[in-house]
């Protein structure tokens, strides 16, 4: 059995052996970075120490998970905000994508389509430090133009960097406008690649746009949406600590809403130099992530089988 298959593998080398060529460095990068960076998971049970360094360290067991969850409502309470900000964005950026992919679609004019695309795709680009200070001068109390439009139409100042709650709203909305661009794209690619003669044949029937749109570019879209939904539950558990910092600035009076398990760790272990805890926190974040892609893997499989990711 395993001559044949050493056989089989050696005329697939002969007969293929340019693009194993071309896959060679995507393959020698892929372990260079995301295999052998490994390796330092053992940190997860050192009591790390400059220095005697990662492997010299002595052991400390599980004791790094325990800092985690000794504060159980500290613990729950990143878990809690990382879930509900990651889910919320991924519902909104998904929705706003869709319908943007979708509008793009139904235009005609070519050089119009051009240059929204490009539009839309710069904000990606752009860091949370830039669109931090941008909210800020939008929101500041004092000097902010959303509190001076505010008292100029009679009503009241706002303290938004007061206001946690208002702040969930803020981030999903920096996140659509950071986001949704890059993502229309992707979707508007796929619907490039439907066949036309679906929607000739719809005209013919004499469907409507509305029906056009609802019984052949959304069905047609789903088993993308799953898809990427697929590739974001994987960091459901890992927040964006750039974003965060970037934004809120750490404010300690936002935390009940932004502090996730990234800026929890920040706070309480890397300034500190607790590097070994750190690592476990990733290795909870990782370990959870893919028991959640395998369970929405399983559920997208139960509606459409090829819909799954394996």
């Amino acid at each position: 059995m395993r001559t044949a298959r050493a056989k089989s593998f050696r005329k697939s080398l002969r007969k293929d052996s340019t693009l194993y060529l071309l896959a060679l460095p995507g393959i020698i990068i892929l372990i260079l970075f995301a295999y052998l960076p490994m390796s330092g998971l053992i940190l997860v049970f050192k009591n790390y120490n400059f220095n005697d360094g990662i492997f010299g360290s002595p052991w400390a067991g599980f004791s790094n998970f325990e800092f985690f969850f000794s504060s159980m409502e500290d613990s729950l309470r990143a878990t809690r905000n990382t879930v509900m900000l990651n889910a919320l964005y991924m519902l909104t950026g998904t929705f706003f994508s869709v319908a943007i992919a979708i509008i793009l679609n139904e235009l005609r004019s070519k050089w119009f389509i051009k240059i929204t695309q490009s539009v839309m795709f710069f904000p990606y680009f752009i860091s949370w430090i830039i669109i931090g200070a941008i909210l800020f001068s939008l929101l500041d109390y004092d000097k902010g133009i959303m509190n001076q439009l505010l008292q100029t139409l009679g009503f009241s100042q706002v303290d938004w960097y007061s206001s946690p709650w208002l702040f969930v709203i803020i981030l999903v909305l920096a996140n659509i406008w950071k986001s949704a661009g890059y993502g229309a794209i992707i979707y508007y690619a796929v619907l490039q690649g439907i066949d036309t003669s679906y929607y000739e044949a719809a005209k013919i029937d004499g469907a409507s746009r509305w029906q056009i749109i609802t019984k052949i570019t959304v069905p047609m879209l789903i088993p993308s949406i799953i898809l990427m939904t697929l590739l974001g539950i994987g960091g459901m558990l890992k927040g964006d600590l750039s974003m965060i910092m970037g934004v809120t600035f750490l404010n300690p009076l936002l935390l009940p809403t932004t502090d996730i398990i990234d800026v929890y760790v920040y706070r309480t272990a890397i300034r500190s130099g607790e590097f070994g805890f750190a690592s476990a926190i990733t290795l909870y974040q990782s370990v959870f992530g893919f028991i959640l892609v395998l369970v929405a893997n399983k559920l997208a499989g139960w509606y459409d089988k090829d819909s799954k990711l394996f």
